[in-house]
């Protein structure tokens, strides 16, 4: 558990740091609260001795990310192309994921510089093209192209955003980046020769995260009935994946199991692409699987905040992105919260698996809902019974889709027969999502930003507390029952 505010110190502390000047400042504060705890340790008692040791510890690892992301952020700020806003530049860059339409008819993809002017360079760049330009581009393919310099919108330690100008030319990836795009690609075809409709289109996104060809009905309908994260491949598809694995090769040992398990794990990882809650995720996992391979028990919060560490030693721009946030936010709620509230509900006589799969999408909406107000600027009101419902045809969708996405190289009669048998289980979701995001209020909107986020957090808590009392429990009934009512009423 010690861990848990070394990682929430380093997050706060790296969030900071690159939105604000404040780095030198950090880190000086941070050196200066462990001399003051060594100091305590020093002189002070046994127990006092061991809050300051804690206290001195956490303010190291705090100082240190303080000074590291610091010098990432003076690295940024001094980049060559920060004094060339405005003008043309000739560039090299290799995308890290693929690219994918925007709202105004545009292409967007996060990128890393190799070149400028021909000389070698460095640091992250988001690349904007007119359609058509980056068709056939994918994830770890260099692409030459001239491109307009512009200032980042967001501080997240991007260099430039580049605007595309002319035709690209595209170089070869790397033989394993290829083989992922192929999967990608064979997976994406199959799917749409053996499902009808929106159930071909949506495959992809639920085990690829690749919602290209996701309709903006559709899209629409998974974010108003709060099933959006299933489109994006999460610690649910890696636990899902893994532990499939596991029970396939537990029979031959622990070590051999947790070997196929890693071997999955790293394929699964290169296929999907490596966003925000993947990597994330993937890290976790790999813990897990460290875990089991020591024969010691595994443990959730030391897990998620190793996780947290590693990951913004790695990608330090992670703490202010809202995928990884949401992603951590969830998993937490799922270790912390959700196993309480099974407990009390099996302590009420309810069932073991409809009280885990009632708490754990309650603790996972309660948990993300400030979030998500914050950044998008509403609140599903369905998102709990959409997600209760939907979860029901999850995880053999996942078992299911992997299966066919890695078998669609090798055997694709197989894999064509795998996607068929999801056909159903798909249409399911598609159902839930369509008939939850068209009850009346389903989505409410709100203030985005830190109003949405104080007013979404502030009522789940005062609902949390006065769930503690009886005349509380009555209110927050009568008030479901009254919006429920309204809500059956405005359908009919």
């Amino acid at each position: 558990m010690r861990l848990a505010p070394a990682a929430l110190a380093a997050w706060a502390v790296t969030a900071a740091v690159i939105c604000w000047p404040i780095g030198p400042e950090l880190a000086a504060l941070a050196f200066a609260v462990a001399v003051v705890a060594v100091v305590v340790r020093i002189r002070g008692g046994r127990r006092a001795a061991a809050i300051a040791t804690g206290v001195a510890a956490v303010a190291v690892v705090a100082g240190g990310f303080a000074v590291a992301v610091t010098l990432r952020a003076d690295t940024v700020a001094a980049h060559p192309l920060t004094t060339r806003v405005g003008q043309t530049a000739q560039v090299l860059v290799v995308p890290s994921e693929s690219p994918r339409q925007t709202g105004s008819g545009r292409v967007v993809f996060p990128a890393t510089l190799r070149e400028l002017d021909g000389a070698q360079s460095s640091g992250r760049v988001t690349v904007f093209a007119k359609p058509g330009q980056f068709d056939d581009l994918g994830v770890g393919q260099p692409a030459a192209f001239s491109a307009r310099v512009g200032t980042p919108t967001r501080r997240d330690l991007t260099v430039a955003v580049l605007t595309a100008v002319g035709e690209p030319k595209l170089g070869r990836a790397p033989p394993a980046q290829r083989v992922a795009q192929r999967v990608r690609d064979r997976f994406g075809a199959a799917s749409h020769a053996v499902l009808p409709g929106d159930t071909g289109d949506v495959l992809p996104g639920l085990i690829l995260g690749d919602t290209s060809a996701v309709t903006p009905v559709i899209g629409q309908s998974f974010r108003a009935s709060g099933l959006t994260h299933l489109m994006a491949v999460s610690g649910a598809n890696v636990t899902i994946v893994c532990g499939a694995v596991l029970l396939a090769a537990g029979l031959a040992g622990p070590r051999i199991a947790v070997t196929a398990a890693a071997v999955a794990l790293a394929g699964f990882v290169l296929i999907v692409q490596p966003s925000a809650s993947v990597l994330r995720a993937a890290v976790m996992g790999a813990i897990g699987l460290a875990a089991v391979l020591s024969a010691r028990r595994r443990q959730g919060v030391p897990a998620l905040a190793a996780a947290v560490l590693v990951l913004l030693v790695i990608a330090p721009q992670l703490a202010v992105d809202l995928g990884f946030a949401l992603s951590t936010v969830a998993t937490a709620a799922l270790i912390v919260i959700a196993p309480m509230w099974s407990a009390r509900l099996q302590a009420r006589g309810w069932p073991k698996p409809l009280a885990d799969a009632t708490a754990v999408c309650a603790a996972a909406q309660l948990a993300t809902a400030p979030l998500v107000a914050a950044a998008m600027g509403y609140f599903s009101t369905v998102a709990v019974l959409a997600n209760l419902l939907a979860g029901l045809a999850v995880a053999p969708i996942t078992v299911l889709g992997t299966l066919a996405a890695a078998l669609t190289g090798l055997c694709p009669p197989v894999a064509e027969l795998l996607i068929r048998f999801a056909g159903p289980l798909l249409w399911w979701v598609l159902e839930v999502a369509q008939r939850a995001a068209a009850i009346p209020g389903a989505s409410t909107p709100l203030p985005s930003g830190f109003a949405g986020f104080a007013l979404v957090a502030g009522l789940t808590a005062a609902g949390m507390a006065a769930w503690r009392w009886s005349w509380g429990r009555r209110l927050i009934g009568a008030a479901v029952l009254t919006v429920a009512a309204w809500t059956l009423a405005g359908w009919l």
